[in-house]
């Protein structure tokens, strides 16, 4: 069987056959990690041949699972550097916590790997268009994490708006009324054992470890996450933004709300409201983290209602993991409604499908959703953040994708980075 080896970039723009058989390295194994491999291996002409993560509890789990569905064992290794330093691996996988996406997309293109990143695509406006450029730079393959683009129900919501099926659409609110629970509170405390720390904090801010700030809950902090809003929020903000056809930042955001009801560690807010304006229309978005009721006729998912309701002159379109439903006129009658058709709400097989078809074609054109979008829809989740943190409206220039003479605003678009793992300046 034919094998494609990388030489650095020197190799881009070497297309793949459909037989050709493609090697995956995936980089963070815990939920999102093992929906990757599972993803991977539903592919035909697709082998898991690399596992990585810092916590070497995480590795064998990752191999018992691989053996558990008959496959060979993988290579195994704690630092990703030393993965992208595999000629043997084509593509790399990233589910790493949101500070690491960034500089881990940069290093793999750089040793000439395609890439499929998790949600959101970076920590932080600035460090997003670096990853822009690095793929461009290196002509690598980058796919975001936002499977609803590769999902048809989402694909065909998105159709009928284009075509005006509920008239002129003038608001898109997206919903992430998602329960949380109260992390509480905990002291710092020692390391675990078979965990690197030092890699695992990476770019970020170094802190003494605690439970708290470690596995999942590093979603709630400052350093390491972005909140609901730029976790399972990226993906109704990317839908919202798809779907009123906007392929710039907005030029105003308002964002506020806070962590209400619970006195634990958490700093990101657990009830936030941001107002997105781009002169023809609004986007609107809302995390919910308490309890609430639905809005929009949504699913219901366990505890949540999560999706993205579409306002038009004519009408309005619900869309959810489950499926839309279009209404017309003042009465609001039902028009058209799609279920899903997937195995799971929220597949992540058929994203995966469109990322290896564009490896293997070397046309980003084919990719459902290139590493930009990806930048797009988290760098509105970023600008909520930062308009939350200073406490008021912010005016944004999208061109130059920052917050103009405002210095304490500019203050949020990046971080300083903890040395060695520096994003750089130029890619």
């Amino acid at each position: 069987m034919n094998r494609r080896v990388f030489l650095g970039v020197s190799v881009a723009g070497v297309a793949l056959g459909a037989n050709d058989r493609i090697n995956v390295g995936t980089i963070g194994l815990r939920g999102r990690g093992r929906n990757h491999i599972a993803s991977f291996l539903a592919q035909p002409n697709c082998r898991v041949a690399a596992v990585c993560d810092i916590d070497q509890a995480q590795v064998g789990r990752a191999q018992r699972m691989l053996s558990d569905r008959n496959q060979p064992a993988a290579k195994t290794y704690q630092d990703l550097r030393r993965l992208f330093d595999d000629r043997e691996i084509d593509v790399v996988s990233i589910a790493t916590p949101n500070h690491w996406h960034v500089l881990a997309t940069i290093w793999a293109c750089q040793a000439g790997k395609d890439v499929y990143v998790e949600k959101p695509a970076s920590h932080n406006i600035w460090e997003g268009r670096r990853a822009v450029e690095v793929a461009r730079q290196t002509n690598r393959m980058v796919q975001c994490g936002m499977q609803a683009r590769s999902l048809e129900h989402y694909r065909r919501a998105i159709e009928l708006l284009g075509q005006n099926a509920i008239g002129k659409v003038y608001m898109a609110k997206g919903l992430c009324f998602k329960r949380r629970q109260s992390i509480g509170r905990m002291p710092d405390g020692p390391v675990p054992e078979g965990v690197d720390y030092n890699l695992w904090q990476g770019p970020a801010a170094e802190r003494p470890f605690n439970p708290n700030r470690f596995h999942y809950n590093w979603h709630w902090f400052w350093n390491t996450g972005n909140g609901d809003i730029g976790n399972q929020g990226v993906h109704e903000m990317d839908i919202s933004r798809w779907g009123l056809g906007k392929h710039t930042l907005p030029a105003k955001v308002t964002s506020f709300g806070g962590k209400f009801a619970y006195d634990d560690d958490q700093e990101t807010p657990n009830t936030q409201l941001a107002a997105f304006h781009y002169g023809d229309c609004e986007q609107v978005f809302e995390v919910r983290g308490l309890i609430t009721g639905n809005e929009g006729n949504m699913t219901l998912e366990g505890s949540n209602y999560i999706g993205v309701i579409f306002l038009g002159s004519e009408g309005y379109l619900t869309v959810d993991c489950n499926g839309f439903q279009l209404f017309l006129g003042e009465k609001r009658e039902l028009a058209q409604q799609m279920k899903h058709t997937e195995p799971e709400p929220w597949a992540t097989a058929p994203h995966v499908a469109n990322f290896l078809k564009a490896v293997r074609s070397r046309n980003r054109e084919d990719l459902n959703c290139d590493i930009l979008e990806g930048h797009l829809s988290a760098a509105m989740c970023h600008m909520a953040n930062t308009s939350y943190r200073v406490g008021r409206t912010l005016a944004f220039n999208a061109e130059a994708e920052n917050f103009g003479s405002d210095g304490e605003a500019n203050r949020h678009l990046t971080r300083d980075y903890r040395a060695p793992f520096v994003v750089p300046d130029k890619t």
